[in-house]
């Protein structure tokens, strides 16, 4: 049993690990890159969204377009969009 516990106590820090790292990045799409967007008409969206600012523009690994800036109220906001339709999939303001 001591093993087992030992075991589970090393599992755990890894288990919340992983769930950290999933719940920081929503999925947007399974879509293949050729049906997005471009960068230049998301960028375009966002700003036309009121976002500004942006800071970081880049590519999620979970198939979304992501940004650091601020909202229309000046609010820090991290958001991530479905790179084809350019809607909100989830923003995180500071």
């Amino acid at each position: 049993m001591t093993r087992m516990k030992a075991a589970l106590a090393a599992l755990v820090p890894c288990l919340c690990l992983a769930a950290g790292a999933a719940a920081a990045s929503p999925t947007c799409t399974a879509e293949p890159q050729s049906a997005w967007l471009t960068e230049a008409q998301m960028k375009q969206k966002i700003a036309e969204m009121g976002y500004g600012e942006i800071k970081v523009f880049r590519t999620s690994t979970t198939g979304c377009y992501e940004i650091y800036g601020y909202n229309k109220d000046g609010v820090k906001a991290e958001v991530y969009f479905n790179p084809v339709t350019g809607e909100i999939v989830e923003e995180n303001l500071n």
